[in-house]
């Protein structure tokens, strides 16, 4: 993905979309912008599952011998690669201008995900624990898309991904940035296990208020503010990372972790210390 890239670009993704800048960056070009009707989408060049080389999973995962949770499988983030195809907007009008359209670029996104994601599973699904996988619903004031939408677009394919780790024995977990609580009813009926990376910063994402709704139904992870991680001193990430814990933990089915998905670059070691003594100190069950 970082060779043979045209002036501008640092990235291209295996749909073929050209990135410009940190980690991947923002999309350049949108391939499928213009296109009307689910035939074009057919047409479009996919990419095929054998390119991932699996070989070395298994080895991978038996290193670990059963000290760590092991995740795996595609992150299949097949709403961002619908974004990246179509663009934001278009991607939004063309649920109502052109639904067929939209479900074929799904369709083909997810079919991929779901191959790769299966010969990861033939070749070491015994390894693994957690199916975990990442698609951000959810702005800083709410959901990117309504209910509506939400189960006439995304949720079939989602419920296909959740599918398939039940069908290995696998807990599914998914990442998801945002303010998407209303869209969560949703999800536990399709069957998933976990959410992750859950930001309190965010509308509707309350830690309390979501232990009391959804805890007896999903595993919740996150929820310690990564913004105050970076930003505060180490005393007030002890403190709240307490507060959560104290509010999460009742009932057992809470990872503690900060609301993003992993620590940040920018993180002061300090903080990292503090978050991580004060969970090992009062986070044990």
């Amino acid at each position: 993905p970082y060779t043979n890239l045209p002036p501008g670009a640092t990235y291209r993704s295996v749909f073929g979309i050209l990135r410009h800048g940190y980690e991947g960056g923002q999309p350049i070009n949108h391939p499928l912008a213009g296109a009307t009707t689910a035939a074009e989408a057919d047409a479009y060049l996919w990419p095929d599952p054998a390119w991932i080389d699996v070989s070395g999973i298994r080895a991978d995962a038996e290193q670990h011998g059963g000290q760590y949770a092991i995740l795996g499988g595609e992150w299949a983030p097949f709403w961002h690669d619908a974004i990246d195809l179509l663009g934001m907007e278009n991607l939004i009008y063309k649920m109502f201008d052109a639904p067929a359209l939209v479900d074929a670029v799904l369709e083909h996104t997810v079919d991929y995900y779901f191959a790769v994601s299966k010969r990861i599973f033939e070749e070491a699904a015994d390894l693994i624990d957690i199916f975990f996988i990442g698609n951000d619903f959810g702005s800083q004031t709410g959901p990117l898309i309504g209910d509506k939408l939400f189960r006439r677009f995304l949720i079939p394919h989602l419920k296909r991904l959740i599918d398939l780790g039940h069908a290995y024995n696998l807990k599914v977990l998914l990442h998801c940035c945002g303010g998407f609580e209303p869209l969560i009813p949703a999800m536990i009926e399709a069957g998933l296990d976990g959410l992750q990376g859950l930001q309190p910063n965010c509308r509707g994402m309350d830690p309390a208020a979501l232990k009391v709704r959804f805890g007896a139904d999903l595993l919740l992870m996150g929820s310690i503010n990564t913004q105050l991680i970076i930003e505060d001193s180490p005393d007030t990430v002890r403190a709240e990372t307490r507060r959560i814990l104290e509010i999460m933990m009742p009932g057992g089915g809470y990872v503690a972790s900060p609301s993003h998905d992993y620590i940040l670059y920018e993180t002061p070691v300090e903080n990292i210390l503090a978050l991580y003594e004060t969970v090992r100190k009062y986070g044990a069950y």
